[in-house]
């Protein structure tokens, strides 16, 4: 059986500055994305960082998947 979240314990981890950054790397790869016309708003799809660093917004390491693909279950195998 699941255990039950611990909501402080989670907050704690999603106020530290590292996280902060990396949350802002993702909003603003979104932002690029939309400013270019790659994604719409409410269209289903995510910005997928190749590298998985969330922070390198080259145009080579980003791309516009399935929110299915990429936040699959392989991220957790």
């Amino acid at each position: 059986m699941a255990t039950e979240r611990d909501y402080k314990e989670e907050y704690k981890y999603h106020k530290t500055d590292a996280q902060k950054k990396r949350r802002a790397g993702r909003n603003k790869a979104r932002r690029d994305a939309l400013a270019s016309g790659k994604v719409q708003k409410g269209d289903k799809k995510d910005v997928h960082h190749k590298d998985g660093n969330p922070k390198n917004n080259k145009s080579s390491n980003v791309a516009v998947v399935s929110r299915k693909k990429n936040r699959g279950a392989y991220r957790f195998s």
